[in-house]
Order: structure tokens, then C-alpha cells, then sequence
């Protein structure tokens, strides 16, 4: 079976699904977007997904009508429409529209694309990843939006270095996340991670936080320093499309030989709150 769209009002099969190209999203790259996936079938963390959405759209001055629940509604429809699929990812798309003067808004463009899983291999999460560094800060950290030339760029080269992903640092050496993820640090037993207004706010990042807190393992969210690293005794990044992944090796400076104890306690936990969901 063909997986199922939804653009505009219209339930829409993959091989039929386009957009005009005057849509504000393809012309100037004004929209955003949030991207979760099922488990059991069913969206993990939709409202949470949602309202990260919202505030993206907010923060950029994307104006719409569009209630939480609306979208809710929509998603779910969309989902049930790609029955076919065991489990999916779920992208959700709002732009500003079709701009006939390729600047002003118009009426926006909702988009929910739903598709097929690709799981990493599983070998990386018992062996660990490596990233790479670069200056960077993001113009809205706390909103995702359609702007990724960079983090395309970025994680080209993080390839090419056989690297998972790439690690962000601002002028001032503080880490701040990945491209497409968010970073937790290990030093002495405590869990690091960068204060929330400097960052994109993961939903797998807020489901860790919260397992720590259940756990009674030692969480603080402050600034992380690029001269820091060589006190990590772990490390590990979060994504919606990683879940909790292991990192050994920031550029040439090793970590650890493997994952963690405390990380692989946390993708454990992780599995199991993933398996009842």
C-alpha cells in the first residue's frame, strides 16, 4: 500500500502529494515543522509535539488558525488513513502559504506526511557514536523551523568524518545541542544539560529528564563548556529518531571506550516506557 498524506484539507496519496511553487516554504524557507513518531501505533508525545509546533510558529510570526486539538484530530485521521505501516514518523509541516510577491504570508499551508521507520543500526547503540564540533547558534533556537542549510551542510561533513552528528558551540565555547538533537553530558554521576532557553527543548530530552527525576539520578540543567569535554565521562544525545543514543568520541577526543552505565540504564528505562506506551 501507498503511504497517505494530508495537505490543504485533503487526504492525498505520496505519489500525488505536491505544493505550489509559490509556497513561502519552498520560496524563502518560512515555516516550521515538528516530527515525532508511534509506538504501539501510537504517537509518542502527540500534544507535546503540538505545542512545540505552536510556539514555533509564534516565535516566527507564522499566523494561522489552527487549534491544538484541530491538529490533533488531524494527525490521528492522517495516521489511521497509513494502517499498512507497523509503526511511522510523523512530520508535520506548516508554512506560510502561497506569497505571489515571494515575501507576504498568505492563508498557511498545513502538511502531515506520514512514513516508514528507519531504525539505526542497532550496533551503534551498544558500541557508541562520534561527533563533531562547530561554532554555530542557531537565529531562533527555541523554535523549528524550515531554515536547515547549515545543519545540512554540517552533517555532511560529520559523514564524510564518519560521525553521527554535529555538536554546536557558540562563541564563547558553550555547548549548546546538535544539529538534529539534543546533548547530555555525564561528569561525577550528574546528568548535564544545556539550559532550555538556549536550545531547541526536545520531547525525548523532557522524557529523559524526566526519568532521571523518577530515578533519583542527579540532573542539572546549566551551561556546558567546550573545555569541559575531557572531564565527560559520558555522553549521549537525544532525537525523536534516535531515542537515547550513546556518544564515545567528540573530533579526536575519546570519551570512553563504550556507552555508560548511567546511559544505558537511561535507554533501558527508555525501552520500557517506549514498550507500554
Amino acid at each position: 500500500m501507498k503511504n497517505i498524506f494530508y495537505i490543504d484539507g485533503k487526504f492525498i496519496k505520496e505519489s500525488k502529494a505536491k505544493i505550489p511553487v509559490y509556497d513561502l516554504g519552498l520560496l524563502r524557507g518560512y515555516g516550521v515543522f515538528d516530527f515525532l513518531r508511534t509506538y504501539n501505533k501510537r504517537p509518542f508525545y502527540l500534544r507535546e509535539h503540538l505545542k512545540r509546533l505552536l510556539k514555533s510558529a509564534k516565535i516566527i510570526g507564522l499566523k494561522h488558525n489552527f487549534k491544538l486539538s484541530t491538529l490533533e484530530k488531524l494527525v490521528l485521521s492522517t495516521l489511521n488513513k497509513n494502517k499498512h505501516l507497523k509503526e511511522a514518523n510523523i512530520r508535520i509541516i506548516l508554512t506560510g502559504g502561497n506569497s505571489y510577491d515571494f515575501i507576504t504570508p498568505t492563508k498557511p499551508r498545513l502538511i502531515i506526511m506520514i512514513t516508514p521507520i528507519k531504525e539505526l543500526d542497532k550496533k551503534i547503540y551498544e558500541k557508541g557514536a562520534k561527533l563533531i564540533t562547530k561554532i554555530y547558534e542557531r537565529i531562533d533556537p527555541n523554535a523549528k523551523t524550515l531554515i536547515y542549510t547549515d545543519a545540512i551542510k554540517f552533517l555532511q561533513e560529520a559523514k564524510k568524518k564518519k560521525a553521527i552528528e554535529v555538536l554546536l558551540i557558540d562563541k564563547n565555547n558553550e555547548i549548546l545541542e546538535c544539529t538534529t538533537s539534543n546533548f547530555f553530558a555525564v561528569i561525577d554521576k550528574q546528568v548535564i544539560t544545556a539550559p532550555k532557553e538556549k536550545i531547541l527543548e526536545g520531547i525525548t530530552r523532557k522524557v529523559v529528564i524526566n526519568l532521571c527525576r523518577k530515578y533519583k539520578i542527579s540532573l542539572i540543567e546549566r551551561e556546558i563548556y567546550k573545555d569541559e569535554i575531557k572531564k565527560f565521562d559520558e555522553c549521549f544525545i537525544t532525537a525523536s529518531n534516535k531515542e537515547i543514543l550513546p556518544i564515545i568520541k567528540i573530533d579526536n577526543l575519546k570519551i570512553s571506550n563504550k556507552p555508560g552505565e548511567i546511559t544505558k540504564f537511561l535507554i533501558e528505562k527508555f525501552k520500557e516506557l517506549t514498550r507500554n506506551y
